[in-house]
């Protein structure tokens, strides 16, 4: 800013002797590049500063997100009582009313236990979202274009069942007996199948992600010749 302080109405002589290439130099490359050096080193504090700002910003997000996501899913592990309902069971051939994919419900559809061997009509089409399904039965059933996203059907039984044109998608078939049951067209993305008994199960046609598929593939109950 010294150049700012020299008069210009003066001698030559002392703009001369004075820096008078000064103003020119100030737009020379070289003291560009010097001040951009200058200015780069305060910019690459603050960039640096930024990067950490960042760094942190992302940490309390990331904690955030797990502290968020993982209550859910303590929470979905930890089941409600058995219902008192004593038509509890029937209230599967109505289905939930709202939510349905969503899994949103006015209160738990609990068909724990309950037993629907050979049930050929009153499951057809039904919306059974986030449905309480563990140790229940339904051997031989049709559940045709039922509705199950979100369900627990950890250790249900499902043997020869027909699922064709359905949507299970998220559904926690753990240790589910689902020998025989067809899946024709039936949406599977996000179910999980750990330890379950897929034995002459129909996956034709079935929609599913292929990390979906290949965690299916490691089953041990899924002969080679299935899997090729």
């Amino acid at each position: 800013m010294a150049s700012i302080s020299i008069p210009l109405a003066y001698k030559s002589h002392s703009l001369r002797r004075s820096p008078i290439y000064r103003p020119s130099q100030l737009h020379s490359p070289i003291q560009i590049k010097c001040s951009a050096s200058k200015d780069c080193s305060n910019s690459e504090e603050s960039s640096t500063q930024f990067k950490q700002l960042r760094n942190v910003a992302c940490g309390f997000l990331a904690v955030w997100a797990l502290s968020s996501v993982s209550p859910v899913i303590a929470a979905g592990q930890r089941l409600p009582p058995l219902s008192t309902d004593p038509n509890r069971c029937e209230r599967a051939f109505v289905g939930s009313t709202i939510g349905q994919a969503n899994g949103v419900y006015d209160k738990p559809l609990d068909l724990r236990f309950c037993d629907y061997t050979n049930e050929k009509t009153n499951l057809k089409g039904k919306s059974l979202a986030a449905a309480l399904m563990s140790d229940a039965k339904f051997d031989g059933a049709d559940m045709t274009e039922v509705i199950m996203s979100k369900a627990y059907a950890v250790g249900a039984s499902f043997k020869a069942m027909d699922f064709s044109n359905a949507v299970l998608d998220r559904v926690n078939f753990e240790k589910a007996n689902l020998q025989g049951a067809s899946f024709k067209n039936t949406v599977l993305s996000g179910s999980t199948f750990n330890d379950a008994q897929l034995d002459g199960v129909d996956f034709e046609d079935t929609i599913i992600g292929y990390i979906d598929l290949q965690k299916i593939c490691t089953n041990k109950t899924i002969t080679e010749e299935r899997k090729s």
